[in-house]
Formats: C-alpha cells, structure tokens, sequence
C-alpha cells in the first residue's frame, strides 16, 4: 500500500527531482515505511510503500525486462501468486517476490489489457521506455485513488491532489461546478475535482499518455444486459458463501498483523465469521461507538465478537473534535461531507495501534440492496400506481409531518418519501432521496455573483446520476438501482471516505464483497432476491449465512454509520460552527447568502427543522478553504 506521484514532460524536459520528493513528501502519511524515486529523460516517478507484503524486496520504482519498464503502483493484487505461477510457466524470472513486479511481466505480454487480469485495488503508473508510454490505471471500483493535471507542457499524476500543486503550472482555481454538485450529493464525482485543473481518473478506467497524446477509456463494467447466473436460490446462496469466503482468505495474505473492523451489522459480522474460520489464531476486531446510545452499535458487535472468540476492542467517540475536523479537511483535499468520515477516521485511527491491515463489510449494502432508500424507491412504483386524488391527499398531507422527528425514524423517512415521490422520473427521485441542498434552496442560498459564476452549470448533479441510471435501462428495477449506486456513491463518496481514512493513518483497508469476481456474480441474480418484497433487503445475503450469525444481528434492520450532528450542533460544535461558517472570511468568498444562512442556523438552534447534515456539508466546505486554499 502506497502514495504514488510523477510527471511527464511533453517537451523532453528533465523533472527537478527536488519537486517530484516535496510532491512525493506530501503523502508521507500513505507510506511511511519507504520512498522510492526514479527519473530519466522527461518522467519522473515517485512512492511511498506502506509495507505489506515482501517487506524485503518490494522497494519501489520496480523495473522490469532489462530496466525497459518502470512502475510506481498503490494497492494490493490479491491474485498475484496464481499470476507469478503462471507467467513462470511462460518462461518470465523475477527477482522479488512482490505482487508490483507481476503486473510488469503481465504489461510485457498484453500492454495496458493487463489490469483485466488484476484481482485487487490499485492505482499505478507504467513507464514503457521504449514506446515513450506512460500508463495510469485505477481498480475497478475506485478503492484506490488516482488525480492527474494534463497542463500544455506536461502531465503529473498522485494519490493526493495536494502533491500536484508543487508543480508549477496547476493553478488552485475552484471550479463552480463541482461545488455546486458537492452541495448536492456531499461529494464530489469523477471526473471533475474541487479544481478546474485536476481531474480524476475514473474507476476501472486506463490514461495512455504516448508521444504527447492523451487516451483515456474504460476497460471494465458490470455485467449488463446478461442472463441470470442461476434461477435456484439455494445454488445462489451456496455460491455466495464460496466465493465470499475465497475473497476473504485472498485478502487475509498480508505479512504484517491483520484486522477487522466490526461494526455490528450483518456486513462486518459475516466477514468476521469468515475470518474466524480461516484463522488459526482469535481474529483482532476493532469497534466504534458513540455515547448517545441511538447512534451506538458497540452491543451488536460485541455479540459477534464473544460469538467467534475475537480480540476485541471497542471504543467511544466524543463530540471533542475541534482540532481533528480541520486536519480531516486537510486529508480529503477538496470538500467532503459524508459525516461517517468522523468515526471512520477514529476507528482506523486506534486500529493502527494494533494491526496494519483491517477488513471491512464495504460493498454489502451495494451488492445486496441494503439501503433504506432502496425500500423507497421500490415503494415509489407503487405509489406511482394509486390514483391521483390518494396521492394528491398524502403529498399534501407530508406538508404536516412535523421537522423535529428524528433523523431516520418514522416521520422523517415518510416526509422524505413523500417529496421524492413528487417527482415522476427515477434519477430525479433518486436525487432527491439523497440530495443535501436541493435545488429550490440553493436559490435563496447562493448569492447572485456565484450564480452568475455557475452560469448553465447549475444543477448538474441531476444530470450526472440520469446517465447512471441510462446506462442499465434494460435490468431489473433493484438491480438498477444497485448498478447506479455502483456507479456513483460506492467509489466516488464511500471508497474516497475509507481510503483517506485509512492511509491518514497508515493503515490499510480491505473490502471482501468488493471483490470484482464477487461483484459480478451477485449482480447476475435477480434483484428479488436481494430485496425482496419491501422488507427482506439482503434476503438471499441472510439465508446464505443464516447459520453464521446471532438471531439479533440478522434481524435488525440497517442503521447507517451516522454520527449524532443534530444534537452536537445544538451543543459542542454550536460556538465551533458560528466562528467558522458565520465568520467574515467565510461570507467574504461570495458563496452564500448571510440571512439563508442564519435561517438554516436559526431554524436547527430552536428545533423547528433539523439541518445536521447540511450544517456539516457547510462546516467541511469552509475547513477545507482553510486547510487546502
């Protein structure tokens, strides 16, 4: 596990080797074990190595067939030793035993096709010297992050955009756009960036850059428009727990002490379970919780934990934050507000005193329609069918439900439910089932200088998920709905959250049910299966691994790795948030409008409406011009 940088120059200049170890330096935290660096002609090439696996000969830049190919690569390819076996049977010889030099041999035989071959997350770079190539590629489902600058006379690449702006020539300016888009879905996707300068690769895609010419393209996809794998839910559920736990063990190879993260829920306890057996040894799980007991899970997880015989430790977080928010804000580098970062960061943070590696349940909810929305989304096809007086009679009716039920509990799901129902088109209504700031008031939020700033690019995030939602028009409805979230939420908010969560504290995270082989043979069953009705979500997920779990784990229904911000900002962030958000400097960047702001403040402080989650999606967009502008 890396931080990898470099450039290329377009015009044969030669990098300054001084800037590519201050770009390289910036991500220490990634990989503090060792650096490495190569330059020659006009590429450079740097890491960071987080020592995982051959902790004696994994140094990077590692060169391959006579020095003609370099690579810097960030990641773990969990097939690397059916891969090495296989290309020694071809005659290949390598002189470490890493998984970083199998990947070379695989580009020597199939050039850039090569990643199709790589079961694993990675983000790397490939230097052909003798095509004058440099290739970038990033995992299938964007666990591990890649940014670029193509500026007229060079292209520089990194793990982290702060490592690009040591090179002169990328300006730091913000674009509209893509924090309009962050205002809506508490991220920002790929391709864009808070920078008109920087881009993302997108996951599963491959950046050729080859005698001053750019081609970007993708080169995997779910499996769209396919027959089910099978029609027997019993031969599906036996297919499930084999190749679940195969993707567990590949992902328990790991030369340093190894983890879990045990949260509680059904994702994290089945792949503890399946680590237990696996293991020879008490498996380490590692648990979080609050002291507001409604948002606390640490009693589910410590039932898992007694269950398997884990090492188990558990802890609790308290709204004493003030100086972690900003280094958070540092980490992500543009703006970020999915408050689970908070306990993510925490829980990886007291992980790392313990064990290099940890395993999570990421994808579980993605794979097995886990989601609450979901439910709703299902539901709104029903609604669609009653006649239009009934749905007329509850639209009006969700104008009643009081704003002070708590998040998540019945009125504020059914309030929700009602005003997404109002709109008739499925990525709309996806939208507003997700969205922070909706349209209608980003009109009395922003001041009329940002509108004009954002021009005809106001409101895109609309547009970005209706060409999810296009690409898979012809699957079932539940298996839509997870193609989406596959497609959007999964790598550009959850996989950037565990990934920056993580390496902010040197550790390394793995996701079983992200295995891509795992991924696509889930996705090939019915989504009946996976939601059933409107209240089995995970049905068949459940009955695979029935045997595996506590009758009150299987049976609680999904609660979300929130933090309690409604009350915190009634409470310990209150004076935090009024000096931060309400200060001089922050309305002097002409975003918003002072009185739509004291009325969001005002509206949360007297309890008539609760905008927790807004408020923090405010809070981390200022902590970020703080700490990264």
């Amino acid at each position: 596990m890396c931080g990898i940088c470099g450039i290329i120059y377009k015009d044969g200049t030669r990098p300054d080797q001084g800037l590519l170890k201050a770009s390289n330096d910036l991500q220490t935290h990634r990989g503090p074990d060792d650096e490495g660096y190569y330059v020659d002609g006009p590429v450079g090439l740097a890491m960071r190595r987080l020592s995982i696996i051959d902790l004696s000969t994994g140094h990077q830049p590692i060169s391959y067939d006579d020095e003609k190919l370099w690579i810097v690569f960030n990641g773990e390819i969990y097939n690397f030793l059916e891969l090495r076996a296989e290309l020694e049977g071809r005659g290949h010889r390598f002189k470490t035993k890493s998984d970083t030099e199998v990947i070379l041999a695989l580009y020597k035989e199939s050039g850039p096709d090569c990643v199709k071959r790589l079961r694993g997350m990675f983000a790397l770079a490939i230097w052909d010297k003798p095509r004058k190539r440099l290739m970038l590629a990033r995992d299938r489902l964007g666990k591990k992050p890649l940014v670029y600058a193509d500026r007229p006379d060079f292209l520089a690449f990194a793990s982290e955009l702060r490592c690009l702006f040591v090179w002169p020539g990328i300006p730091k300016e913000t674009d509209p756009a893509e924090l309009d888009r962050f205002l809506s879905l508490q991220y920002i996707p790929s391709p864009g960036t808070i920078y008109r300068a920087v881009r993302k690769l997108p996951p599963g895609h491959v950046l050729l850059h080859e005698r001053g010419r750019i081609d970007i393209y993708p080169y995997w996809n779910l499996p769209l428009g396919q027959e089910p794998l099978t029609r027997d839910p019993i031969e599906a559920q036996h297919l499930i727990r084999e190749k679940l736990k195969e993707a567990v063990r590949l992902r328990m190879i790991s030369d340093v002490p190894l983890g879990a993260f045990l949260s509680g829920g059904i994702d994290s306890s089945i792949i503890v379970a399946l680590m237990s057996q696996l293991s020879s040894q008490p498996v380490k799980t590692f648990s979080i919780g609050f002291e507001e007991q409604s948002f606390s899970e640490l009693p589910f997880a410590k039932q898992v934990a007694e269950r398997y015989g884990c090492q188990h430790t558990e802890f609790v977080v308290k709204p004493e934050m003030t100086e972690v928010l900003p280094k958070l804000a540092w980490h992500y580098g543009e703006p970020y507000a999915d408050s689970s970062a908070l306990p993510s960061y925490y829980v990886a943070r007291e992980t790392r005193k313990h064990v290099t590696v940890a395993l999570n349940g990421d994808g579980g909810d993605e794979n097995f329609g886990g989601y609450i929305r979901y439910f709703a989304m299902k539901a709104g096809r029903y609604y669609d069918n009653l006649p239009g007086p009934l749905r007329a009679a509850l639209e009006a009716g969700a104008r009643h439900i009081p704003e002070t039920n708590a998040p998540f509990g019945f009125g504020w799901r059914l309030k929700r439910f009602l005003k997404s129902a109002l709109h008739r088109d499925i990525a709309q209504r996806h939208l507003r089932m997700i969205c922070y700031f909706p349209e209608d008031d980003k009109e009395e939020l922003y001041t009329p200088e940002f509108r004009r700033r954002l021009g005809g690019d106001a409101g895109s995030a609309g547009g970005y998920l209706a060409r999810a939602f296009r690409e898979c028009e012809r699957e079932d409805f539940v298996n839509r709905l997870l193609y989406v979230d596959f497609k959007t939420y999964l790598p550009e908010c959850l996989m950037a959250k565990m990934d920056i969560a993580a390496m902010a504290n040197s550790l390394e995270g793995r996701s079983p049910f992200l295995d891509h082989e795992f991924v696509e043979m889930v996705y090939r069953m019915p989504g009946e299966w996976k939601l059933k009705g409107l209240k089995g979500h995970k049905w068949i997920l459940k009955e695979a691994f029935k045997d595996h779990l506590p009758p009150a784990i299987s049976k609680r229904g999904k609660m979300g790795f929130g933090i309690p911000l409604h009350g915190w900002f009634r409470g310990p962030l209150k004076g935090f948030w009024e000096q931060t958000v309400l200060s001089e400097k922050a309305l002097a960047r002409g975003y918003f409008q002072k009185p739509a702001l004291d009325r969001l403040w005002t509206e949360h402080q007297n309890g008539k409406r609760e905008h927790g989650f807004r408020l923090w999606a405010l809070l981390m967009l200022e902590l970020w011009h703080q700490e990264c502008t």
